[in-house]
């Protein structure tokens, strides 16, 4: 063991037969121990040098020739009295194994290297360098002069102590060299070769040309039409080849051919496809909602959704994020209709800086029609979300599949399926049209699709859907849709200007108060527009001058009598009337319930009769009712006789229209109590969910009050129950003085 003055080299890693001059003052030191060191953490071994000559360097400073000998293992660390590092060193000399395996690596080592230098195109001279190195170990050390190798890679040779292993370290980078330099010398003749063929195709196009000219055809114009948009087009390369082998089967076939009119038609929509053209997005959080926020009313889900797109989208791009092709947005949003669903996809469109194309499903039920035809039948046509991207010019619009629940399936298949892989964001971006036959990427598309109602989607379908859904608007948003939005659009349709016409809140809210009954706002346009193209006739004529101020009077005039009347508080004025809570396709509606009992003769008594066209949950939910009654009659004041002497008759008017689900239970049991105990149900109460033999009540909507709007929540009182007791409790008047229960 020896104690070397320490040298240490950033990054760089100097072998033993290697010659260096280095920089350094060596003072007396005769050897030194060279230390590869990378962001101050040193190689555990170095290169023990001798100092062959002390020189100095030009502008007076000292440097010193080393010559490298052998590895050094580097120990203890001290400072000398000049406040040098110095180390102890065991020094390691290479052992020469005699093992056949060593042999084989050597041999190996020298095939490899000679094929990396026949590559580079060496002239000889470093090839007999090689071949004059006999040891083991000096010949793996050759490795670190390699130019490729990392500083990383030279450190891990320069630690590999034992021969054998460090020639199969060595050996194994030689690889990783040969097979990269193959790899570019492959693609350097396959651009050589494709340049040649190229050169070649040219001259014999040229040459078939003048064959044409001089025979007096011209199809070479077409043929050279198309390549020329063919390159045009942007398509990616797998495209590019189909369309390349097409033009060449008409080239071959001739415009005169049968299949020639096929083969362009196939072109022509190849090359009508905008596979290069994308939309630059609008990535301001900020402008998006403001944009959003001037078109529509309401519907806070959907904008937060697509603002939050709009963000993520601007943060992957800010931070150099690469595009994910899994991310596409794909929305659902199912509601009733007139409340906006498909007004608000070219709001989307617009406030993205996209383009905006609408598809329309309802009643379709061919799957071609999404999917497209195979060219093999006559007629053939892509499908529509082909000619969706084609009509809007660029690969990324906003396409919106309108009324997707209304998709049906016959034998022609069925259309819904088609779009299990359009809408699924892990596969769309192969989507393979079956007239084009070739990859379309849909991942940049946002899609929009609107629903009224969730039950007909079918589920693996709805699965793949993110789904928004659309709550009617309240009487204070149908009036301000109808200032902002409705008003505007009418005016200008009947030809009137701003100054000529004024409708204030007031008359706004008549008009969505006693003319309409509706979720969303599409008969509230109509009756507006009426009424405005009665002012427009009364200005026309010369018989009122502008403005116009619009009163009670000239609604009444316009709209006939009051259409919508809210007539709870007569209906429920006596016993045996309660009010319900309804959803269907068009919103929410009041359901009254009305409950009666006739005295009957025959057995057995007690019997129900149903009548509304009630679904079969509905029935059921009756039955339960009266049998919950039955139960705890004695607990309601009710005298247990009276079953046993009526039949009772349970009816949902408007029987023209069905019915069904459990959430009548409640109003059925409250409205069978109200009969038999003479307590009318409260005027102010309305109701709904569903009950069970035990009287509990399902399902408890608290957690979805907080999605009714401040204005409603502030004017209603809301009670959340658990009991059909805790339900009595709440709906009934209080109990007459009287007994004023139905008597034996």
């Amino acid at each position: 063991m020896a104690t070397l003055l320490l040298i240490p080299l950033d990054d760089t890693v100097i072998f033993p037969t290697m010659d260096v001059t280095l920089p350094v003052d060596t003072g007396d030191d005769d050897r030194v121990l060279l230390v590869p060191r990378h962001d101050g953490e040193y190689a555990k071994v170095g290169t023990i040098a001798t100092v062959a000559q002390r020189v100095r360097l030009p502008g007076g400073g000292r440097g010193a020739m080393l010559e490298g000998i052998t590895r050094g293992i580097a120990g203890a660390a001290s400072t000398d009295h000049a406040g040098r590092l110095r180390v102890e060193v065991v020094e390691h000399d290479d052992d020469v194994p005699v093992d056949g395996r060593t042999r084989d690596l050597e041999r190996e080592y020298r095939a490899t290297v000679e094929e990396i230098l026949e590559l580079r195109g060496d002239d000889g001279r470093i090839a007999a360098w090689l071949r004059a190195i006999g040891e083991p170990g000096p010949l793996a050390d050759t490795a670190g002069y390699s130019p490729d190798l990392t500083f990383e890679q030279k450190v891990q040779l320069l630690e590999t102590v034992d021969v054998t292993d460090r020639l199969e370290l060595s050996l194994r980078f030689q690889r990783e060299r040969l097979a990269e330099l193959q790899v570019r010398r492959r693609i350097r003749e396959d651009v050589e070769s494709g340049a040649a063929k190229q050169q070649r195709e040219y001259v014999l196009r040229k040459q078939m040309e003048s064959i044409r000219r001089e025979l007096g055809e011209d199809d070479a114009s077409f043929i050279e039409e198309y390549r020329t948009k063919i390159e045009e087009s942007g398509m990616p390369d797998d495209v590019r080849e189909q369309a390349e082998r097409e033009l060449g089967r008409l080239e071959r076939s001739g415009e005169q051919s049968a299949e020639a009119q096929t083969i362009r038609t196939y072109l022509d929509w190849l090359v009508a496809m905008p596979w290069s053209k994308v939309s630059e997005d609008k990535l301001d959080p900020v402008a998006t909602r403001e944009v959003l926020d001037a078109d529509h009313t309401g519907l806070e889900d959907v904008k937060d959704r697509i603002v939050e797109y709009v963000a993520v989208k601007k943060l992957r791009e800010e931070r150099g994020i690469e595009a994910d092709a899994k991310s596409g947005a794909i929305l659902t949003l199912i509601g009733p209709p007139g409340t906006g669903k498909t007004s608000i996809g070219e709001s989307i469109a617009r406030a993205m800086g996209r383009e905006f194309v609408r598809m329309s499903l309802g009643g379709v039920r061919d799957e071609a029609e999404i999917r497209g035809h195979r060219r093999t039948y006559i007629g053939a046509l892509p499908g529509r979300l082909v000619r969706a991207l084609r009509d809007a010019g660029t690969m990324n619009p906003v396409i919106l599949l309108d009324e997707v629940d209304k998709v049906g399936a016959d034998w022609r298949g069925d259309p819904s399926a088609a779009l299990l892989e359009v809408l699924d964001p892990a596969q769309n971006s192969t989507f393979r049209d079956h007239y084009l036959d070739v990859e379309i990427d849909l991942s940049q598309v946002i899609f929009i699709a609107t629903a009224n109602q969730a039950e007909t989607i079918p589920g693996p379908l709805l699965d793949r859907m993110e789904v928004i859904r659309f709550d009617g608007y309240t009487v204070a948003e149908k009036v301000s849709i109808a200032r902002d939005h409705l008003v505007k659009r009418q005016r200008e349709r009947n030809g009137l200007h701003p100054e000529e016409v004024v409708i204030p809140d007031a008359i706004l809210q008549v008009v969505v108060g006693e003319y309409t009954r509706e979720a969303g706002v599409r008969q509230l346009e109509r009756e507006l527009g009426k009424l405005l193209r009665k002012t427009a006739t009364r200005i026309a004529s010369g018989t009122a001058e502008a403005p116009v101020r619009i009163d009670v009077d000239a609604v009444r005039d316009a709209l006939g009598r009051q259409k919508v009347f809210h007539e709870a508080a007569a209906r429920t004025a006596v016993p045996g009337v309660a009010t319900g809570l309804s959803v269907t396709g068009t919103g929410g509606d009041v359901l009254f319930i009305e409950a009666n009992a006739t005295r009957v003769s025959a057995h057995p008594p007690g019997g129900l009769q149903l009548t509304g066209q009630l679904g079969d949950v509905m029935k059921e939910s009756a039955k339960i009712a009266l049998t919950y009654v039955r139960a705890h009659a004695e607990e309601l004041g009710i005298d247990p006789d009276v079953f046993e002497q009526r039949e009772f008759h349970v009816h949902v008017p408007a029987g023209a229209i069905p019915k069904d689900g459990p959430s009548a239970g409640i109003t059925m049991t409250t409205a069978l109590a109200s009969l038999l105990t003479g307590r009318p149900v409260k005027h102010t109460v309305g109701m709904t969910g569903e009950v069970t033999l035990q009287g509990r009540v399902l399902p408890r909507n608290r957690g979805d009050l907080d999605d009714v709007p401040a204005d409603v929540r502030e004017a209603m009182t809301f009670h959340p129950v658990m009991t059909v007791g805790e339900v009595l409790a709440q709906a009934l008047e209080p109990a007459p003085t009287a007994n004023g229960a139905v008597a034996a």
